[in-house]
């Protein structure tokens, strides 16, 4: 007997969820995830464009030009292009917005954290595949990899500013 109004219960749910479909059958929930991974697929091309066009470009500290950037001025122009977002211009400033994760929610557009020095941070947005770009010191705006010998070694944290 109750196997019987298990069955029925289950059956009264599926046929309530076929008829919360919109027009084109797909279910509201869905549409609505849908729509929010179109934007955020938009942001990520926006963003891989907004590195096409700076990749290469030396590094200069203090600098936020094509004559020379460097890597905390690199994140906010990228936020600001690619996600339409204003952040803080240094990276101390930058590390304290949004909200902390591991590495291993890491998303594209995600911030990633560096002490390279005893009062020196750096800073680069997580790409994917375990890559973030960043305006280098020593070879200007590239990818590279978290895995990186140098980069493990001096990571610190990673920030998600949007969610």
């Amino acid at each position: 007997m109750k196997t019987k109004h298990l069955f029925i219960a289950l059956f009264t749910i599926l046929i309530f969820n076929a008829c919360s479909n919109t027009s084109n059958n797909m279910p509201i929930q869905s549409a609505s995830l849908l729509n929010t991974m179109m934007q955020l697929n938009d942001k990520n091309n926006k963003l891989f464009k907004f590195y096409s066009q700076w990749k290469g470009v030396r590094y200069k500290y203090g600098g936020n030009s094509k004559n020379g950037i460097d890597c905390s001025a690199f994140i906010q122009k990228a936020y600001n292009a690619s996600y339409n977002i204003k952040i803080p211009r240094t990276t101390k400033y930058q590390s304290r917005i949004g909200r902390e994760i591991t590495k291993s929610q890491l998303k594209t557009g995600d911030l990633v954290f560096f002490k390279t020095g005893y009062n020196t941070r750096h800073v680069g947005i997580y790409t994917n595949n375990g890559k973030f770009m960043h305006a280098s010191t020593k070879k200007g705006v590239i990818i590279s990899k978290l895995e990186n010998v140098y980069y493990k070694k001096h990571y610190w944290k990673s920030v998600r500013v949007f969610y």
